[in-house]
């Protein structure tokens, strides 16, 4: 069972779930957001990813998190999210261990993650909500950066320290994202290719197996 909805928090998606019986390999793909994660009783950082990562948990397994979008998780983490990309961090690492004691044994955990990032909170840089919203809409990081105001070089660093990498990367995640929307929705994978931004089928089975592992038709599986 998963199930998601908006935050009260801006940009940040609160989920929950379950792991069934007879439940195998997960893959989770890169989508330029980092997460706070209370998993049975401990509290951890998944850091933005630049691949897919593939987990397996066991039957009855519990989550409840929030997933941080538009470059908002480091102010709430304390730390830029290229130190924990690629990772799993235990939130006590981070964070006073007095603190995250009381959120893993909350009897509502994600209410305690809430109000724990609301404490914390800092509102979101308006250059990388900017960053974030053209990456979805394939907008090129040149254009960014001029209606930004910003050069390339100070665009590159407030994503790093935002997203954990540069906007190329969060580009190619986001254009991923797009090509894997159209593809579940039935779309051909020609048409993909063309409406989600590559240069061909071939770019666009290249880019799969790059970031998300496997080719197209083994994800959508």
């Amino acid at each position: 069972m998963y199930e998601e909805w908006a935050s009260p928090l801006p940009h940040v998606v609160a989920w929950r779930s379950v792991t069934p019986p007879g439940a195998g390999p997960k893959r989770i793909l890169p989508d330029g957001c980092l997460d706070l994660i209370w998993q049975d009783g401990t509290v951890f950082v998944a850091g933005p990813d630049t691949t897919a990562q593939v987990g397996l948990t066991a039957p009855g397994t519990r989550h409840a998190a929030l997933r941080f979008g538009a470059g908002t998780g480091p102010g709430v983490l304390g730390v830029p999210a290229c130190e924990v990309v690629d990772r799993r961090v235990p939130l006590d690492a981070l964070w006073p261990a007095a603190e995250v004691r009381a959120v893993a044994e909350a009897d509502d955990p994600l209410a305690a993650l809430t109000a724990a990032a609301r404490r914390r909170w800092r509102d979101a840089d308006p250059a990388m909500v900017a960053l974030a919203g053209a990456a979805r809409r394939g907008v090129p990081v040149g254009v960014v950066a001029e209606r930004c105001g910003l050069s390339a070089r100070q665009l590159q660093r407030r994503s790093n320290n935002a997203f954990g990498y540069g906007p190329k990367t969060l580009h190619r995640i986001m254009r991923l994202q797009r090509a894997v929307m159209l593809s579940r929705a039935g779309r051909p994978f020609a048409a993909v290719s063309a409406e989600a931004g590559y240069a061909d089928q071939a770019h666009l089975t290249r880019e799969m197996r790059a970031l998300a592992g496997v080719p197209p038709t083994a994800l959508l599986r």
